[in-house]
């Protein structure tokens, strides 16, 4: 329960301050924790940033179980939901990636994040009909990522794509993959 707080408190703290503004100090202030109680659970930086990635993907687990319906409003809906209610945890991640890049001992936690997702995805497209499950996993997430990107922090920042939009073009996305949308 207390990493899952302190796990949530630095992906905050990553989103509104950037990577140099995680500090343990920083997350115990945000989570409204003693001093010294990040520290206890996250000895060093990278333990810290390691269960932060590591939240991230906990969350993530959650939110991709895609019901019975139309597959184009799930992803729509999913999107939706990252540049809404999810806008924090979509710029953590954005810091990640490119930490990570930079970074080797993030590399492997955050692309273990991310394979689990397109593993997720693959096996959905795959239950849609895709006939390239893995292919068409990466050319969706790939239109997610680059959809959520230019909503939360490119120049589709100055007028986010609403639902309906993005319900048209994910049905528009997955119609050209071949995949009942």
């Amino acid at each position: 329960m207390r990493k899952s707080i302190i796990g949530d408190a630095a992906i905050e703290v990553i989103a509104a301050e950037g990577m140099r503004g995680l500090t343990h100090r920083a997350v115990d202030r945000f989570a409204g924790l003693p001093s010294g109680s990040t520290s206890y659970y996250a000895r060093t930086r990278a333990a810290l940033l390691e269960l932060a990635i590591s939240r991230m993907v906990e969350l993530d687990e959650v939110t991709i179980e895609p019901r019975p319906g139309k597959l184009a409003e799930y992803v729509a809906e999913f999107a939706y939901a990252a540049i809404t209610r999810g806008r924090t945890r979509m710029l953590a991640r954005y810091e990640f990636a490119l930490e990570a890049t930079r970074r080797p001992e993030l590399r492997e936690a955050y692309d273990r994040g991310g394979l689990v997702i397109r593993r997720r995805c693959a096996e959905v497209l795959a239950d849609r009909g895709s006939t390239e499950p893995e292919r068409h996993a990466r050319v969706l997430v790939a239109w997610l990522d680059g959809t959520i990107f230019d909503a939360l922090a490119g120049t589709g920042s100055l007028r986010p794509p609403g639902l309906a939009e993005l319900t048209r073009d994910a049905g528009e996305v997955l119609a050209g993959l071949g995949v009942a949308g």
